[in-house]
């Protein structure tokens, strides 16, 4: 558990998915539409279910490459996989193929099929919500609604479905592989997370501050990364810039540069009144004057804001703990004694994992059929009732139509019918 490429690892990995959560609009608006009552415990729970997929599957995956590279059915024997196969994340094919055979090849195309499917589905939604409201509503249209709305977004959906395909085939054609994107995200876009985490938890960083940290954080990682590259290698290329060594200092630099950035942006260009987060409570939903939409009492209002409240303190607690647990207490000091798995302590290890995915595939599978249970019972009956009565209601309408208009239609050359 000692491995000096592996903490590297560690650490731009961390640095990167900080960038993923922080900054996907996706969770913001699932966390607004969700019920105050469920958003916590669904977060909490789906971050725990989320960990067996990197501890137990990719791991075995992996290990499973490892040791049957020697055999007869794997695809690249009697070589091993080439550094370019593994950093394009042809580990987990080669793997399931070596298992499966073919059936190894289709399941592993239609588990990347769906992930790719759910993770492209709410970056679409994302962009579509930031274009659609935060740009177009807020600058171009503030009067828009609707119909108007829903259009802006399908369009934005269209585009930049179009703009991500053109941009990824053209990364494919110059040799960028998966690996490496997963390396240079956090360059990418890291920098925006602690003036994005500001903005909800510090109500003195200027407006300024919040605009300007990230592009300049973005300025000072690219710089380093490539400076980094140059100063290490000599020559900047594919190869050399997605080593590890540039890719953590870029890493590194872009996360923590704007705790540079902000408190002086935030003094120099200092807001003269300090944002007030109960501004937030006037925003309201585009319908929310239709009659269709049930209005909330000032005690139903007040109830949630105080559930909200309560919430907050025991999602910082939780945070805190599962932090300290997953980053610190687990992996460093298995890292630091240079500590050895044993027979008995890898059993342990796997055993552990194997309950650990189960019980994520019941939290994610099988608990959200249970908990909506009846709402499914309702809506099923609704709709068995909708198809029993449709057949009556067609009968009932022939048996009931007005004679004088059957009449009419039946001799409309000598007694046209006029319909005031």
């Amino acid at each position: 558990m000692r491995s000096q490429e592996g903490a590297i690892f560690f650490i731009i990995n961390i640095i990167g998915n900080f960038g993923t959560v922080f900054l996907d609009n996706g969770y913001y608006n699932k966390a607004i539409a969700a019920s105050p009552v469920s958003a916590l415990p669904g977060y909490i729970l789906g971050g725990i279910s989320w960990f067996a997929v990197p501890f137990l599957a990719a791991t075995t995956m992996g290990l499973a490459a490892v040791a049957l590279e020697s055999n007869p059915a794997f695809p690249s024997y009697p070589n091993r996989l080439n550094p370019a196969d593994v950093s394009a994340g042809l580990t987990l094919p080669a793997a399931a193929v070596a298992l499966l055979g073919k059936a190894g090849a289709i399941a592993t195309l239609i588990m990347v099929f769906m992930a790719v499917t759910s993770a492209m589905s709410a970056q679409l939604i994302a962009v579509s919500s930031i274009i659609t409201y935060d740009i177009y509503k807020t600058y171009f249209n503030k009067e828009a609604i609707g119909k108007r709305l829903i259009y802006i977004s399908h369009v934005s959906v269209i585009i930049f479905g179009l703009i991500m395909s053109a941009w990824s085939t053209g990364l494919y054609y110059i040799n960028i592989s998966m690996g490496y994107l997963y390396l240079l995200m956090g360059i990418i876009i890291s920098s925006a997370v602690i003036p994005g985490a500001l903005t909800l938890l510090w109500n003195r960083q200027s407006k300024w501050a919040a605009c300007l940290s990230p592009p300049l954080g973005l300025a000072c990682s690219l710089t380093a990364w490539l400076v980094t590259t140059k100063t290490k290698y000599g020559t900047i290329t594919v190869e050399t810039s997605g080593s590890n060594i540039p890719m953590l200092v870029g890493n590194v630099v872009a996360l923590c540069s704007p705790i540079v950035f902000v408190p002086i942006l935030s003094l120099i260009a200092r807001d003269k009144v300090p944002y007030d987060f109960n501004s937030m409570k006037e925003i309201k939903r585009d319908n929310e004057d239709s009659p269709n939409i049930p209005q909330l009492t000032e005690e139903e209002i007040e109830r949630e804001v105080n559930l909200l409240t309560r919430n907050l303190n025991i999602a910082r607690v939780t945070a805190i703990i599962l932090t300290l647990a997953f980053i610190i207490l687990w992996p460093w000091p298995m890292y630091g004694t240079s500590y050895i798995f044993s027979k008995r302590f890898f059993t342990g290890w796997v055993v552990v994992g194997i309950i650990w995915i189960f019980i994520s595939f019941f939290i994610v599978g099988i608990f959200p059929l249970f908990e909506g249970r009846h709402s499914i019972v309702s809506v099923i009956k609704k709709m068995f009732k909708d198809l029993m009565t449709c057949g009556k209601d067609k009968s009932e309408e022939k048996q009931t139509k007005d004679p004088t208009i059957e009449k009419s239609e039946n001799s409309t050359k000598e007694y046209p019918v006029i319909y005031l």
